[in-house]
């Protein structure tokens, strides 16, 4: 990863700080073209809109669809404060988008708030590697793994 990755990845857990702040799940996502230039933000908003799919990554592929071509899509990268879920990387998928990059790991986010039957445990580079097109993957961010670690802390015991 590079500094702009690293930007970019900071920012996504900035934005998962304020939908956590604003009652939501603490996930955050950011959209930058090729030439790392940020073109979208986006936060959860499950809580306030009372939308299961209201995950940061979904949030930000539908702005992203509406707003930018497939071919403009193919050289973006997703940054995510978490692994994208299997529906967000689906969407991601679907979208075309060409990269993703984040900073928490999926498992070290269970390994933080516990698995539960209620879980869809797919790490996002097993349904990338099932489609039928390639998506880059980066991830985990070791370097922010401390701060993409904090904002989860106190947040889902108090949800239990």
């Amino acid at each position: 990863m590079n500094e702009t990755d690293l930007m970019h990845l900071r920012t996504s857990i900035e934005l998962a700080w304020k939908a956590r702040e604003r009652g939501n799940h603490p996930f955050g996502a950011v959209l930058a073209n090729a030439d790392g230039l940020r073109l979208l933000i986006a936060e959860n908003t499950v809580s306030t809109e009372r939308d299961v799919t209201g995950h940061a990554e979904l949030n930000l592929v539908r702005l992203a669809t509406h707003d930018l071509s497939a071919e403009q899509l193919t050289q973006c990268t997703l940054y995510a404060s978490t692994e994208p879920c299997a529906m967000c990387a689906g969407a991601v998928f679907w979208a075309g988008i060409g990269r993703v990059v984040y900073a928490l790991a999926e498992t070290d986010l269970y390994a933080l708030i516990g698995q539960s039957a209620g879980q869809l445990v797919i790490p996002c580079r097993e349904v990338f590697a099932r489609a039928g097109r390639p998506t880059q993957v980066e991830g985990p961010c070791a370097e922010l793994g401390h701060e993409a670690h904090a904002v989860h802390a106190g947040f889902w015991k108090r949800r239990a």
